[in-house]
Parts: C-alpha cells; sequence; structure tokens
C-alpha cells in the first residue's frame, strides 16, 4: 500500500526575526506525486515496514520509523537553495512484505525517472531489495552496465540465506543471488561489523564473494587514514553508489531505538566523517550518488528521540554539500 505525503508532520520554528533568510527543513519541503521533474533534489520516501524484522526474530516497531525521523528533520537547518520533496510512504501492514519490496522498487524507479535523489527511510533494513531492485529497474531503461556498488554502515552483514523467506537478515544475500542471475559485479562493502553478531558461515560467505568489512572496533578516529584508503578503492570499481545506513551500527547510548542494540558499535562523528570523504570521493571520481536510506529506526525503544536525532542528522549530512555546510571553520576546523 502506499501513502502520499502527510505534510502535516512538517512544522517547526520560524525564525522570522533575522534579516538574512534562516530557513528549516520544514519551509522548504513539498509534495511530491510523481508528476515533477525533480532536477536532482532529494526525494524523501518512507518505508513503513517491519515485518522483515519480525521474521528474523528482532524487535518490531520500525515500520513507525519514517514519521519520526520525518519529525526530528522538520526543525533542522536548511542550507539548500533549492527543496526538497516528500514522496510519501510505502506501508506494509500485514505480512505480505514481498509485494511492498516490489511497491517501494516502482516508487524509487519513478524518482530516478524524474532526476530525484531517493532517499529511504525505513523501517527494516528488509529495505534493501525493494531499494536496490529500485535501481536496477531503473538503469536496465538507461544504462544496465553501470556497475552499482552497495556501501553498508551496519553491525550486520545481512547476508543470511532467504530460505524459506526473506527478512531484514537477508538483502544483501538476494542483492549477491541478483548479481550471479545477471551476470553482474557484486560490490559490496561493510562498516562498523560487529564480530559478535554474526557467525562464521556468514563471513564464509563474505569472503567467498569477495565482500569487504571493517569492524566496529576499527571505524575509529585513528584510522580515518585508512578507512579513507579502502573507501577510495571501493569507489574506484564503480560507476553508481548505493549508501545504506543501519542504525543499530551505532552504539546503544546514542542509537537505543533500533531492532538489535549495539555494544560497541560506531561513533556517530567517525560516521558522519566517513559519509563526508565518501561524498568527496565520488565527486572526485565521478561516481554518483544514486540513493541513500536510513534503516531499522525503532520508536518504540527510543530514548528522549535520540535515535531520531540521529536519523535525521544523517539525512541532513547525506544532501548536504560542502558549500552549503555552515560553521565548518568554528575553530579552525575544517573536517
Amino acid at each position: 500500500m502506499f501513502k502520499p505525503a502527510d505534510m502535516t508532520v512538517w512544522q517547526g520554528r520560524i525564525d522570522d526575526e533575522e534579516a538574512s533568510p534562516a530557513l528549516r527543513w520544514h519551509q522548504k519541503v513539498k509534495p511530491w506525486i510523481g508528476d515533477t521533474e525533480l532536477g536532482h533534489a532529494p526525494a524523501l520516501l518512507g518505508f513503513a515496514c517491519d515485518e522483515g524484522v519480525r521474521r528474523n526474530k528482532g524487535r518490531p516497531g520500525a515500520r513507525y520509523g519514517p514519521r519520526v525521523i520525518r519529525t526530528a528533520l522538520a526543525n533542522m537547518a536548511y542550507f539548500r537553495d533549492e527543496p526538497a520533496f516528500d514522496a510519501g510512504d510505502v506501508v506494509c501492514d500485514d505480512q505480505y512484505l514481498e509485494q511492498a519490496q516490489t511497491t517501494l522498487a516502482e516508487h524509487v524507479t519513478a524518482i530516478l525517472g524524474k532526476n530525484g535523489f531517493p532517499l529511504v527511510l525505513g523501517g527494516g533494513h528488509e529495505v534493501a531489495w525493494g531499494s536496490f531492485l529500485g535501481i536496477v529497474n531503473y538503469l536496465k531503461d538507461t544504462d544496465s552496465t553501470r556497475r552499482v556498488g552497495v556501501l553498508n554502515f551496519d553491525a550486520h552483514f545481512d547476508l543470511r540465506n532467504p530460505q524459506p523467506q526473506c527478512s531484514s537478515g537477508t538483502p544483501f544475500r538476494q542483492i549477491a543471488h541478483w548479481c550471479a542471475t545477471h551476470n553482474r559485479p557484486f560490490h559490496y562493502a561493510v562498516f562498523g561489523l560487529s564480530p559478535t553478531a554474526n557467525t562464521s558461515a556468514l563471513f564464509e560467505f563474505a569472503k567467498k564473494h569477495q565482500v569487504s568489512w571493517c569492524l566496529d572496533i576499527d571505524c575509529a578516529l585513528t584510522r580515518l587514514p585508512e578507512i579513507n584508503a579502502e573507501l577510495f578503492h571501493f569507489v574506484q570499481r564503480i560507476d553508481d553508489l548505493y549508501l545504506t545506513i543501519c542504525l543499530d551500527v551505532f552504539p546503544a547510548g546514542v542509537a537505543p531505538g533500533v531492532s538489535a542494540p549495539a555494544t560497541i558499535g560506531v561513533e556517530p562523528g567517525v560516521a558522519i566523517r566517513l559519509i563526508r570523504a565518501l561524498k568527496a570521493l565520488c565527486a572526485e571520481h565521478h561516481v554518483r550518488l544514486i540513493l541513500a536510506e536510513i534503516a531499522e529506526m525503532n520508536p518504540e525503544y527510543d530514548l528522549d528521540g535520540r535515535t531520531a536525532k540521529l536519523a535525521a542528522r544523517l539525512v541532513h549530512e547525506i544532501v548536504t554539500t560542502p558549500n552549503e555546510r555552515i560553521g565548518q571553520d568554528v575553530g579552525g576546523s575544517r573536517y
């Protein structure tokens, strides 16, 4: 099922006392119903579903994630000249996950077809299969030879066997199978992986399929140069980047509102620096950031809106360019 954008969520402070523009997200977001050229603007598309989490024996509640992310984002400062768009929600209130993923793919393809940048808000990480299908369906009609790379910030590989059914733990195995079936390279990397949350069978599958990963304890400020080098090698092999962020990659103290809280995790500041470095590498090497998504936002377990605020900050970082970042020179630091 699909629900058009609910614009009542876009509310917040109005700084009308300022002489210069002082705009926030809620003042710049417009509804998108599919017939407007987007001109490379971000289009927020919700995936209100946690059926995959339920199948994976996680904590349900992520189906309420898209709305709370929008609510947290609404009052944040907005630095772009162009507007952003709200493209509504794909909703799965029943057990028909596969149908919801197909619907999501259709809407992703439609956004790309109107030259928009899909920014998908989850929802369980089963969202990834629908997002990927939307990308390849779009490329099928434009340039099917382009190499798509999937970079995942996640405590988990999510490479489980989708038999007897898919779940939030299977999407990247499904993508690997699609790539093998269609004779396409499987470019997949995971940053923030927890060694205790992934079985030896998953590590063996990852090795066999040339998946690269960086453990949670290695995603640290002191190792940024080495990680940036890994990002460089990954970007060099692809034409389009699909960035997916599972909120359980962060420590439970800053992201308690997830389906599977992390014990150690990656500090948000490190992840943001890596996202900035990744975007810079894409620009330098002419790699298109074709889609980004935030997964596993579960407001039923959130405290003080911490996870929702972090998710909103990640959305803000993904869509904001270096020239649009305000205050980056404060204290003499550009990084």
